[in-house]
């Protein structure tokens, strides 16, 4: 049997370990390690080029994250019967790990490096992707690969006001919050989750708890990079750099460039071509030869010259790019109904970002169905973030949709949907196109769905606003700014991307990106809170455009209303072979979904009118009432016997008005008194407690004629039932069982009762 590897153990604090293991599996990869918690099993490995390829100048990281469905037992759906191109919710893990591994690599190294974390062994109770990013940043540490690390990441959780490290499915589902954070033993790194409208506060709170078990996971990785035996990091030259250049090139163009920045020109293109300007300029010094040799190392150069004079006009002058202060936002505005054949749209503006947003009404069948080895289920909220090349003035070939697009799809997402009432019947599409991008086009997409969404008639209860922090940090002096609706420059050249989404009461989801050390608590404190005022602002101006729900839906969007009915009545909605439900839509025009939950059938109803829907509804109750003794019903003759006519007096229920129920009067036939498909009105006498048939009368419904004697039991009629008569000539039971047999076996003449003449 194979030796273990050595093993490192965490104690989770609430009786749950985690184990960490190296030096077993995938030997051949430069770095591995198993992570095992419950059943769940994750293999991370790490693999770096030695050498970077040429004229490579950043680091080419490749994150996978998959799940095998032999993990949870379970076959791929669909045709193919292995696993295929990862699914939404791989993406996004796979992102997170990117996210918190990145900027701890050496700026300086540039091999092509490729991270992958498998799930070969799943726990319904334990949710891996909370997992993944501690098992890759254990699979670095005991690697060659040059790595600041170790790092964690878990989940918190909040249930019934108490925090929940790495919740279960079944906590999860009762939280209030679901918050991923990532950091090292002494920096958060990235933040993540939805809320359910949580204070600033609270947050703050969240990050220190996930923090304080971050820091014990940091130290397992380093006790088990020791007793591994601490490979030693490997060295490397992926850059070649010439000081006096790189000097050259600040003398000749920093000054330039700061005048530039400070001039605060609003303008993307021009200010780009402000800065182009001053480095041709410099450029024309050299020949064509020694361009030719130094023009990769020039624009390296400069480009660290454009971000320090950035930086210091941002921290000297304390203002910004296009001028404006600290915390201003740029100026908004937008318009709703600008699709006239869409179920809802907005276009909202926030400087030069800009997201045309639709939204799609659907019905059951319109949910999209989810098959992961982890989950299987379906959704029917979904938002679609689309970034084209043309918004920011690009040319580039439509591929399949980015991983960034998933990101900022799946941020939105989170933002709106705890917005949506829990008695909306509708499945929901949002597409939010960005036709311009200039910083935060996500946030833009959070504004321009609510929006839409109002104007959809989704009686949402609050809107949400989203707004995209940034920080520039001096490590040295200590100085720093938060800069409030951060231009897409500042973005790449500050410190921190921290987007923060809600509503007027609070936070509804958060995404934020730290990529330097030391940030304090004190600062993010601070960005908080200037990201509520700027929310509130945001909300003021949206208010401008829409201030609430639209009162209805539009007139060309569907029409839905859900029901909820006893379980025990699907089927008889249903019908044999379906033959009752089919003939319902066919009836009254309408499209008919039937679910259920854990108490009730859940009945969707969908139409183009309300008198549809309505014949529909009435249909469904009917069937689902209880027939009530005494009372009187409008029905529908449905067959005609010698001894009665069936009647229909509740969809799906029939009964025998018997040919003495009919009249007070003795009626010797039926015949000429009603045709199928007559209405007539009945009531109920008597429900057989046997049998469940039922015994109607319609004659009851008029004056008792003066002088009229009972004719006895055989006269009274008696119980019909959805089965009808006995068939043929046999005739039907009478009296308690529906009239004498009658027909071919007539039993004879009867003697008269006593009080018969």
């Amino acid at each position: 049997m194979m030796p273990l590897g050595t093993v490192q153990t965490i104690d989770l604090g609430d009786g749950r370990t985690l184990t960490l293991e190296t030096g077993r599996l995938a030997k051949q990869a430069h770095g591995s390690c198993l992570l095992t918690m419950g059943k769940t099993m994750l293999l991370a490995t790490v693999v770096a080029n030695e050498e970077a390829k040429e004229g490579v100048d950043f680091l080419p990281l490749t994150v996978e994250y998959r799940e095998k469905f032999s993990a949870a037992g379970k076959f791929p759906g669909g045709f193919f019967k292995r696993e295929a191109r990862p699914p939404d919710a791989h993406i996004l893990v796979a992102r997170l790990i990117d996210r918190a591994i990145r900027p701890l690599f050496p700026d300086d190294f540039h091999a092509d490096t490729q991270v992958m974390v498998t799930l070969y062994s799943a726990d319904e109770e334990v949710n891996p992707d909370a997992l993944a990013c501690l098992a890759a940043s254990a699979a670095l540490t005991v690697s060659d690969i040059p790595f600041d690390g170790p790092i964690s990441e878990v989940r918190v959780g909040r249930v019934a006001g108490n925090l929940v490290l790495n919740p279960s499915n079944a906590q999860l589902a009762q939280s209030d919050l679901d918050m991923i954070i990532a950091a090292t033993a002494r920096d958060i790194l990235m933040i993540e989750g939805e809320m359910a409208e949580i204070s600033e506060r609270d947050m703050l709170e969240v990050i220190r708890f996930a923090h304080d078990a971050i820091k014990v996971q940091c130290q397992a990785q380093l006790d088990l990079a020791r007793n591994a035996g601490n490979k030693t990091k490997r060295e490397y030259n992926h850059e070649t750099n010439d000081a006096a250049l790189e000097a050259d090139v600040r003398a000749n163009t920093y000054d330039a460039v700061y005048e530039v920045v400070k001039q605060a020109i609003t303008n993307k293109k021009k200010r780009s071509e402000a800065f182009s300007a001053i480095k041709d300029q410099y450029c024309e010094k050299y020949s064509a030869e020694e361009l030719a040799e130094k023009k990769s190392l020039i624009s390296k150069y400069y480009h660290k010259v454009e971000k320090e004079a950035m930086r210091n006009v941002v921290l000297n002058e304390r203002y910004r790019l296009d001028g404006r202060k600290l915390d201003e936002i740029r100026p908004i505005w937008g318009q709703v109904d600008l699709l006239p054949a869409t179920h809802g749209s907005s276009l909202f503006t926030r400087g030069e970002t800009q997201s045309l947003t639709s939204v799609t009404l659907g019905s059951k069948m319109d949910e999209q169905t989810i098959d992961t080895p982890t989950f299987a289920g379906s959704d029917k909220f979904m938002l679609h973030y689309n970034f084209p090349s043309f918004s920011t003035g690009e040319s580039r070939p439509i591929r399949a949709t980015s991983r960034r697009e998933i990101g900022h799809g799946n941020l939105a997402l989170r933002a709106l949907k705890r917005m949506v009432p829990a008695e909306c019947p509708y499945t929901i599409r949002i597409i939010s196109d960005i036709l311009e991008s200039n910083g935060s086009s996500s946030m833009a997409t959070v504004c321009a769905g609510s929006l839409a969404m109002m104007d959809a008639g989704i009686q949402m209860p609050k809107p949400v606003s989203g707004i995209a922090m940034g920080l520039i940090y001096d490590g040295k002096t200590g100085n720093y700014a938060v800069l409030s609706d951060i231009l897409g420059d500042e973005d790449h050249l500050g410190d921190m991307d921290f987007k923060v989404t809600g509503t007027k009461d609070g936070i509804t989801a958060c995404q934020m990106d730290i990529k330097i050390d030391g940030l304090s608590y004190q600062v993010l404190e601070e960005a908080l809170e200037q990201a509520r005022r700027g929310r509130a602002h945001i909300l003021g101006e949206m208010n401008k455009i829409l201030d609430s729900p639209r009162e209805d839906y539009k007139p060309h969007a569907p029409r839905i209303v859900q029901i909820r009915i006893p379980k025990e009545y699907i089927g008889a909605i249903i019908g044999p072979g379906g033959k009752v439900i089919q003939e319902m839509q066919a009836v009254t025009g309408t499209q008919i979904v039937i679910t259920e939950d854990d108490r009730n059938g859940i009945v969707d109803i969908i139409g183009n009118n309300k008198a549809s829907i309505d014949a529909a509804i009435a249909r469904i109750k009917g069937i689902t009432q209880t027939a009530e003794v005494g009372e009187v019903y409008e029905a529908v003759i449905k067959s005609i016997k010698p001894y009665g006519a069936f009647v229909e007096f509740l969809p799906g229920k029939e009964g025998l008005l018997h040919i003495s129920e009919v009249s007070w009067k003795r009626l010797e036939t039926m015949e000429g008194l009603y045709n199928p498909g007559d209405k007539i009105k009945v009531k109920l006498l008597e429900v057989d407690k046997v049998t469940g048939k039922f015994r109607l009368s319609s004659k009851v419904l008029e004056a008792r004629p003066e002088g009229y004697e009972d004719q006895g039991r055989d006269d009274r009629g008696g119980f019909g039932g959805d089965r009808g008569d006995r068939g043929g000539d046999r005739g039907g039971y009478g009296g308690g069982r529906g009239g004498d047999r009658g027909g071919d076996r007539d039993r004879g003449p009867r003697r008269p009762r006593p009080n018969e003449v």
